[in-house]
């Protein structure tokens, strides 16, 4: 009799296990589809918003008149042009993003400030000065009309995120051999909170020397060499339209730099480089695409300009 009750407790058990199975991957396991695939990735563990450092953001504000209600700011017409070059991770490459009167602005109100640049660690609590890393001289550019009207147009293509804020704006002066190797703008998601996306911006790409309008118009000027902003993990476009703003091999055909990697974006005043640095699905993860390099300038001169938002990563 004992064994009649062994060999039906071990039947039970045999053909419960598959039914157990088959119930669980129809319940839903991999997701709310229930189609039984790879579990999802851990989501982020969101924490309240930091305290904000008005000394580092550049905080949002209004023209208040003399009736106290509060009008836009007065700024000229955006007359950009946006062309998508991926769409995961989010380029874009912006012709004529600066203005010729802004860039010489931004010129003239940084030349005073520039200064060694340094390179972070832990999160921003210490830096140092390493020019075999990053040989360059940076400016943190005072909050002029005009430098707020730049604010305002990085904020509006971004779409007025919510929780997402400009830091405040500066520039980087590169001289024959100044360069960054590569790096992420991102250090952390911590809490869900982080760098969320940059700009890349070239107010100057020339001999150097400033001669005005003139420059602008061509004349017998020197170009930069070097300096452009290298993407070596990034996807390359097919079409030979996009070798006007990046580094074409002339050898190659039509189409045949899709599907190899490492883009190299010319250094082109008055242009910019968009481009987010987290990936949109809660996990706090950043786009390995997005490791770049300002690689070394070999003739002139190059100034960009840093655009950064920090904010809730979605």
């Amino acid at each position: 009799m004992f064994s009649y009750i062994i060999a039906l407790l071990a039947f039970i058990f045999f053909l419960a296990n598959p039914l157990s199975q088959l119930f669980l991957s129809i319940g839903g396991r991999g997701g709310e589809g229930g189609g039984g695939g790879p579990p999802s990735p851990p989501q982020i563990r969101r924490t309240p918003r930091p305290p904000i450092n008005l000394d580092l953001l550049a905080l949002e504000e209004t023209t208040t008149t003399n009736d106290n209600t509060t009008t836009p700011r007065q700024c000229t017409k955006d007359s950009y042009s946006v062309h998508v070059f991926s769409r995961e991770p989010l380029v874009l490459y912006i012709e004529n993003f600066l203005s010729f009167e802004e860039q010489r602005h931004l010129l003239d109100i940084s030349a005073p400030l520039f200064a060694p640049s340094t390179i972070t660690h832990n999160g921003g609590s210490s830096s140092q000065h390493n020019p075999t890393i990053r040989d360059s001289e940076v400016a943190v550019v005072p909050r002029t009309a005009a430098v707020r009207c730049v604010e305002d147009r990085a904020r509006a293509l971004q779409g007025w995120r919510d929780d997402v804020w400009i830091e405040r704006l500066r520039t980087q002066r590169y001289r024959p051999g100044g360069h960054y190797a590569h790096h992420f703008d991102w250090s952390s998601s911590r809490g869900g909170w982080g760098r969320v996306s940059s700009f890349m911006a070239w107010v100057d790409a020339s001999s150097g020397c400033s001669s005005g309008q003139e420059e602008k118009e061509g004349g017998d000027e020197e170009r930069l060499e070097g300096g452009g902003t290298e993407f070596p993990l990034l996807a390359r476009r097919g079409d030979q339209r996009w070798c006007a703003f990046v580094e074409c091999d002339d050898s190659e055909e039509e189409g045949e730099e899709k599907g190899k990697t490492g883009v190299v974006f010319k250094p082109v005043a008055g242009n910019a480089v968009y481009w987010e640095n987290f990936r949109a699905d809660s996990t706090g993860r950043g786009y390995d695409e997005t490791w770049h390099a300002g690689l070394p300038v070999v003739k002139g001169v190059k100034v960009g300009l840093n655009i950064w938002s920090w904010g809730r990563i979605d």
